[in-house]
């Protein structure tokens, strides 16, 4: 990797390229790194990106709120019409994009009672869904997750089509690379590798087989990019504290 550019830098791009070319969608990043990468995005290549406080104002890429949106107004205009791509967190995650953000061991006695599943059902069968996990290891990507709270592709097409209609899990952003779903069985493939990281590092922090055959690196920001990150949207580089170098 460049000694100029830091692994936090690289994955707040590839959280940004989660919405290019989204359009006038509302982005709901959830965590420090997929949120910088959301203003990111809106200061360059995705300006009518919405972006939210997470409670009831749209903010502007600086912070400024700029209109209103009240979460009443999020569930009954937003989230039903698929006019949103979410950015969530996994506790784990699995082939098919699975989610689990409820408890860890069986469900009857977990061994860890974590969030719950929360709105991840409704947000995984409605509209676009990416996940960020800031520590890529075998205990994120497991094989079968223990309670399943965003649902996989797998899974929406045994519930029918009532699921499986708008069910779009996006991308994965690790602090190691870039995963999607773009294979014939919707099964995980990785798509890039970050600067300085081998595939078989991955694979060897992945419970499961990835889908290999077309892997590249991800790219690093250019120099208006990194400025930005720098100066503007993340100029305490707290981002280095999520992802260390």
């Amino acid at each position: 990797m460049s000694q100029d550019v830091t692994r936090a830098e690289v994955a707040v791009v590839a959280c940004a390229e989660l919405f290019h070319e989204a359009g006038e969608i509302l982005a709901s990043p959830m965590g420090l790194i997929p949120a910088l990468g959301a203003k990111m995005a809106r200061l360059t290549f995705a300006p009518h990106l919405l972006l939210t406080d997470g409670e009831a104002s749209l903010l502007d890429a600086e912070g400024h709120v700029e209109g209103w949106q009240p979460f009443k107004k999020v569930l009954d205009v937003v989230v039903p019409h698929g006019k949103r791509h979410v950015v969530m967190g996994a506790n784990q995650i699995d082939r098919f994009g699975n989610q689990n953000i409820s408890a860890i061991g069986p469900h009857a006695q977990p061994e860890r009672q974590l969030l719950g599943v929360r709105g991840a059902p409704g947000n995984t069968v409605n509209h676009r869904t990416s996940y960020w996990t800031p520590k890529h290891s075998r205990r994120v990507f497991v094989d079968a997750v223990d309670v399943v709270s965003g649902v996989g592709y797998d899974n929406a097409r045994k519930a029918g089509p009532a699921a499986s209609r708008f069910n779009d899990v996006h991308r994965v952003v690790t602090n190691l690379a870039v995963l999607d779903f773009d294979t014939p069985d919707r099964s995980m493939r990785l798509r890039s590798v970050h600067p300085g990281v081998s595939v078989e590092e991955v694979l060897e922090q992945t419970a499961f087989p990835l889908d290999t055959s077309n892997v590249t690196e991800t790219r690093l920001p250019d120099a208006d990019e990194l400025r930005l990150i720098r100066e503007v949207v993340d100029p305490r580089s707290s981002r280095d504290k999520e992802v260390p170098s």
